[in-house]
Formats: structure tokens, C-alpha cells, sequence
């Protein structure tokens, strides 16, 4: 933790508690968690993570990043898909919700780290914990290619004050980094940054102020579904996930 933020603590930890009880909770929305979608080549994949994955700030799961990301990744490949995600979940929920999973998949894209950043996880354990559960994903579902959403820009999201706002935000990019140093010692995990400007243009956080709306998940899933498809195709044909 950064030491100019010591003398803030209480500050911060009233403001924390003060968002928890004032939140508008958002429900995860209704609609397909997998299927089968398009034609051509076959894509088995697996979305995993948090309320953002789960869609919420969404009215359906077609307006989601799931629909998003399998409407775009249909247009060339015949997409059996699965959405594996719930509220609040950071990367220990996720690895311990794998044991629910059955199934194999080609490529696994996550979204994790917004729960790790607010419960301010040291780096170097969320470090650790990606790595885990890439290793689960890979022995226990056969995944070539890991592509993980770097995290959002929580220094902007208008549910949180500051100088919360810019405390959490400031954590939230330090364990991106850590994740973007951790891919490049990997071949089967690949980070991608989220651009503020294309991620999160203006008006496209949901009502909380802390979820993407529909734009922003458009936006979101036309930034993920490249680096899918060339995760894909790069470990079909046998070669490192890059």
C-alpha cells in the first residue's frame, strides 16, 4: 500500500462501508449462459468471472459481454459457448467455482480482479492466484490460450467517492500490471488492456455508476474478440497462445 495513503485510512474505510450500504445492487440479467451459435471453424469457449462477466448493468444477456462476444466470434466460427460467472466473485471464487464446470474448451476469456482490487489483494497473491487458475483451466478443461480482460478503470467509476475513487483505481491498475508482467511469462495467458477512451466512452456505465451499460460491453467484446480468435487459431495450430 502506498504510504501518502496512511494518514486516509479512516477516511477510506468509512467511505468504503458508506458505498456498500447506499449501492444500488443491480441483478445479474436473464437470458442464455451457453449454446451453440454460427457456423465454420469450432470454438469451445469458456467466459469466467465476475459481475461483469455476468452481465449486470445489462437488460439481457444478448446485450451483455457474453451475447456481444458470441455474436462477434459467430460470424466465422460455429461458437459452443458457456458462461460461468457470478456477483462478487475475485480469482479464488472463481477457481474454487471450477469444480462446478464440466467440459473442455479451447480458450478461456476472464474478468476478474475488480473484487481482488476492492478487497485490496497484494499483487503478488493475485499474481499467484491467476496463475492457479490458469493451471486449473488448462489440466482440468484442456484450454490452450487464457485471454484475460485487464481491469477496467476503476478511478473513474462515478459509485465510488473520493478519495476512494482514486485509492481503489490506483490499485486496480497495479494489479493490471501485475497481470500484463505475468503474461509475459506465459504462453497460454494473454492480458488485454482495456482502453479507457474505447472501453468506456462517456454515458456508458449503468445506473450504479460501477457496471458497463450495453455500450460499454460493445465496446468491451469488440476489444476481446481478436485476441480470441487469434488465441485460437494460433493454438490450433499447435503453436504458443501469442
Amino acid at each position: 500500500m502506498p504510504g501518502w495513503w496512511i494518514p486516509l485510512l479512516p477516511v477510506l474505510a468509512a467511505q468504503g462501508l458508506m458505498t456498500r450500504a447506499r449501492a444500488l445492487r443491480l441483478p445479474e440479467p436473464p437470458g442464455d449462459r451457453e449454446g451453440v451459435e454460427g457456423e465454420g471453424v469450432r470454438l469451445r469457449l469458456l467466459l469466467l468471472g465476475d459481475s461483469a462477466a455476468a452481465g449486470v448493468g445489462a437488460p439481457h444477456q444478448r446485450f451483455a459481454l457474453a451475447g456481444q462476444l458470441v455474436a462477434d466470434l459467430a460470424r466465422d466460427h460455429a461458437v459452443h459457448w458457456r458462461l460461468h460467472a457470478r456477483t462478487g466473485h475475485a480469482v479464488a471464487d472463481a477457481l474454487r467455482s471450477l469444480e462446478a464446470v464440466d467440459g473442455c474448451f479451447d480458450v478461456a476469456v476472464t474478468s476478474l480482479g475488480v473484487n481482488d482490487a476492492t478487497a485490496r489483494l497484494a499483487p503478488n497473491r493475485f499474481a499467484d492466484r491467476m496463475a492457479r487458475l490458469v493451471d486449473a483451466l488448462r489440466m482440468r478443461h484442456q484450454v490452450r490460450a487464457v485471454v484475460a480482460s485487464g481491469l477496467p478503470p476503476m478511478h473513474r467509476f462515478a459509485a465510488l467517492p473520493q478519495p476512494l475513487r482514486a485509492f481503489v483505481g490506483g490499485h486496480a491498475r497495479r494489479l493490471d500490471a501485475t497481470l500484463a508482467v505475468l503474461a509475459t511469462r506465459r504462453d497460454d495467458l494473454l492480458h488485454v488492456p482495456l482502453d479507457v477512451n474505447d472501453a468506456f466512452p462517456p454515458g456508458a456505465l449503468a445506473e450504479d455508476g460501477f457496471h458497463p451499460a450495453p455500450p460499454a460491453y460493445r465496446a468491451w467484446a469488440g476489444r476481446l474478440a481478436p485476441w480470441v480468435r487469434e488465441a485460437h487459431a494460433r493454438a490450433m495450430r499447435g503453436g504458443a497462445a501469442r
